[in-house]
């Protein structure tokens, strides 16, 4: 019996996205070739113009899938944690601290920039931006967060974080760079913490 069109699609789009972060991940974007996605999903270059116009677009397409597993991850991670303010400071720092990972690193942190232009221009920004201004206006609201205009604070630690990251990505000894990052980062998060 055939598949109804859209799961075929569905499944199709779901092979090049997974051929296309093994090949970003393993070798990076510049050394990946179209030939890398379509041969591992078993499916032609037309599939791959079809779905996602181009290399570009499907690294694009795989950004996406990360950012929505890195939000997934932070969520539990904020959730966990003892208080508001402390789940706010953990989530925040294990964004930092994701950029050790290899595939993050390279795919988020060095290719993602240097093929797609400055990450807070990225679609996925603006969801950052509203996530950590919701965050904000409920530490304000329960008194464990300074009176501090609210978008102003989520675009600064924002770009703190993501500046961060790229820090760490691209140090030539991330892990050093990574200790360095988060305690400088948690001072800085400490300064917005209301006065008892």
């Amino acid at each position: 019996m055939r598949k109804p069109r859209e799961e075929m699609i569905a499944e199709t789009r779901a092979k090049l996205i997974a051929a296309g972060r093994h090949a970003f991940g393993t070798v990076g974007y510049a050394a990946a070739s179209m030939d890398d996605f379509t041969g591992d999903a078993g499916l032609t270059r037309g599939a791959l113009y079809h779905h996602f116009g181009d290399k570009k677009g499907l690294l694009q397409a795989v950004i996406r899938e990360i950012d929505a597993e890195m939000t997934d991850r932070l969520h539990r991670i904020s959730s966990a944690a003892p208080n508001r303010w402390q789940g706010f400071v953990e989530e925040c720092v294990a964004y930092i601290e994701m950029a050790l990972e290899p595939e993050i690193q390279r795919i988020m942190f060095r290719d993602g920039p240097a093929v797609l232009g400055d990450v807070s221009q990225w679609p996925t920004s603006n969801g950052c931006i509203a996530a950590l201004s919701d965050s904000i206006d409920q530490l304000k609201s329960e008194g464990a967060m300074a009176d501090i205009d609210t978008e102003s604070a989520a675009r600064l630690i924002n770009g703190a974080s993501s500046h961060a990251a790229l820090w760490i990505a691209n140090s030539e000894d991330p892990s050093e760079t990574s200790k360095r990052a988060v305690r400088g980062f948690r001072t800085l998060l400490e300064g917005l913490r209301a006065k008892a």
